[in-house]
């Protein structure tokens, strides 16, 4: 079964996935050219620091629904026979995830993920850096509004693209699990 691929990315109160809370998710279908973005109340305040990088305040998510409602509306997009891909997913964004999902008492769905910055750890060891933003510099693709949700998921999936070309998803899981 062939799996379609989804890009996503979080923005969050902070790096510890443990304590803090997930406040924007976004993802990118490209199979069907549809996109999902989504700001959340993360039920506590967004910590100065945090909001100097993604620029989301408490005020833009004071209204939002919280992950409860948005977790849901996430699984609900990413139907089907699909693997999530996000840049540092495994160290980042899928323990977010799987903390949000746990504590509002949502299942996460049994997605295969792909970590895009393993990809080019592995596949690009001739580049001295491996950010999405140096990566999205050596493929040509123009600038954006860096740690945005939706923003970062478009660069990813063009940066992705670059790096794989052709491989299907399957391909990929397969050779990210070989040493």
């Amino acid at each position: 079964m062939k799996l379609r691929p989804i890009y996503y990315d979080t923005e969050t109160t902070g790096v510890r996935s443990d304590k803090d809370r997930i406040i924007e998710i976004a993802a990118f279908d490209p199979e069907n050219n549809l996109s999902f973005a989504r700001l959340i109340n993360p039920e506590m305040a967004i910590p100065k620091e945090a909001t100097a990088i993604h620029k989301i305040t408490d005020e833009m998510v004071k209204e939002a629904p919280t992950f409860h409602t948005v977790g849901a509306e996430f699984s609900d997009f990413c139907q089907g026979a699909v693997v999530l891909i996000a840049h540092n997913n495994d160290s980042f964004d899928k323990l977010f995830l799987e903390n949000e999902y746990m504590r509002t008492g949502l299942e996460l769905p049994k997605f295969p993920f792909i970590d895009s910055l393993k990809w080019s750890r592995k596949y690009r060891s001739d580049l001295p850096r491996h950010t999405l933003q140096f990566l999205r510099e050596v493929y040509g693709i123009p600038s954006n509004q860096a740690h945005r949700a939706l923003d970062d998921v478009m660069v990813l999936y063009q940066v992705f693209s670059h790096m794989i070309g052709d491989l299907n998803m399957d391909i990929v899981l397969e050779l990210l699990s070989k040493k």
